[in-house]
């Protein structure tokens, strides 16, 4: 072959890759649905090692990264909230904020402790981190200065949440949205104002959301979906008008998955509920919910990832299961529990999962089984921040620090899913 056809297939390959954004910046990652492009990820654990370790104070935040530094934050002394900046490379804190913010939650979730939950959401060049309180802070990521704080409960005389601020935020453009305040908010990124407030839910034992928001066009309007305690719901981002809403069944409230989105079709679970894929279409100015199906399955706090038209999922008897979001069949469930949650991660058809004990899985994407590609330790204490994932860098967050694995990383591109899914 001449240099010239060759320097015009290689220039070919070149611009035919995808643009790749690795960093982890938000809540479940870049696209919010718990998958991962860029390099492929090696065959096993082999070479997955600790580079660093930091211990902290307790926190249930998932670790955000834009690649030079990774931010998390901590609870300390029942007293102060804190955020840091963190050197991927060396695990030193480059710089640190802090506020006065701790809240216990109900006796019957002690067990799950009284810390900060909500992760924290990069956003051209600040951190919005959320408060047990139900105060929402703006940090410059690169100093740690704050840019502005909202307090839920002064700007909307509320009560505040007795489960705490929950919701990650989500940031689209020049906006903020967020279960806050006893209902879903949009802000204005820059100023921390109000634009508005939608879906009162009050606040107090009943009140309030766990799950976080998403954006999806579905139906051909571009719109939030958001799970309330009881309620899933399509919401214009540009006035807060309700488009469509659903009842969910769920035991007290407790519903904290978010909504995943394929198409026009949307799967949920809820703790004391069902699986449920529900389609959405536009008649008119109208839109329509209706139900594809439904399975006894019951999720909990772990949100699925989707790959190949399949939904893999844990659950709340702490078992694994995989659900065709067709067709509503459950392809297999794992015969032994696998702890009380996991944190999923998907690329191609691998998927990463850390489970509440420490323990970090490698699992084949696939229908027939589950099958688990590989396992290691990668920490002693509880893990109930989602794991994150940066190019060949895993983060874990565990209840006494942040931990930064080296995880070697492959040669191929990752652009597509198995056969039977929907590319993004």
């Amino acid at each position: 072959m001449k240099t010239a056809s060759i320097l015009a297939v290689l220039s070919l390959g070149i611009l035919s890759l995808p643009s790749v954004r690795a960093e982890w910046q938000q809540w479940r990652g870049p696209e919010r649905d718990g998958t991962v492009a860029g390099k492929k990820w090696p065959a096993n654990f082999a070479g997955l090692k600790e580079k660093w370790r930091l211990p902290l104070g307790a926190s249930y935040s998932g670790p955000v990264t834009d690649g030079k530094h990774v931010f998390t934050t901590e609870s300390v002394d029942k007293r102060l909230e804190k955020a840091h900046a963190v050197d991927v490379e060396t695990g030193k804190i480059v710089w640190s904020a802090e506020w006065e913010g701790h809240q216990g939650v109900p006796f019957f979730a002690k067990r799950n402790g009284d810390w900060i939950r909500s992760t924290p959401t990069l956003a051209d060049g600040s951190l919005l981190v959320a408060g047990m309180q139900d105060v929402l802070v703006s940090l410059d990521a690169k100093t740690g200065k704050q840019q502005w704080r909202l307090d839920f409960k002064t700007e909307f005389k509320s009560e505040g949440e007795a489960f705490g601020f929950v919701c990650s935020p989500l940031v689209d453009g020049e906006f903020v949205y967020a279960h806050a305040g006893a209902g879903l908010c949009k802000i204005e990124r820059k100023s921390g104002k109000v634009v508005w407030r939608t879906m009162d839910e009050g606040g107090g034992m009943m009140g309030g959301t766990f799950s976080s928001p998403v954006l999806a066009t579905v139906a051909g309007k571009r719109q939030l979906l958001v799970q309330g305690r009881d309620m899933l719901c399509g919401v214009d981002p540009a006035d807060g008008k309700e488009l469509w809403a659903q009842k969910i069944k769920t035991f007290r409230g407790m519903n904290v998955f978010t909504p995943v989105v394929q198409g026009n079709r949307i799967f949920t679970s809820a703790y004391g509920g069902l699986s449920q894929a529900w389609d959405i279409a536009k008649e008119g100015e109208a839109f329509k919910v209706a139900l594809a199906w439904e399975h006894k399955a019951e999720g909990y706090m772990s949100t699925p990832v989707i790959v190949g038209g399949k939904v893999f999922m844990h659950l709340r008897n702490q078992k694994v299961t995989c659900l065709d979001l067709a067709t509503g069949t459950q392809h297999w469930q794992s015969d032994d529990k696998l702890g009380e949650y996991w944190s999923l991660i998907a690329q191609g058809d691998r998927i990463l999962a850390l489970d509440h004990k420490g323990t970090l899985y490698l699992l084949k994407a696939t229908p027939e089984k589950l099958e688990i590609i590989d396992q290691k330790k990668v920490c002693e204490e509880e893990t109930w921040a989602h794991v994150a994932v940066d190019g060949g860098r895993v983060f874990v967050r565990d209840l006494k620090g942040l931990v930064a694995l080296d995880w070697a990383s492959g040669e191929a591109v990752v652009t597509e899913v198995p056969a039977g899914g929907e590319g993004r």
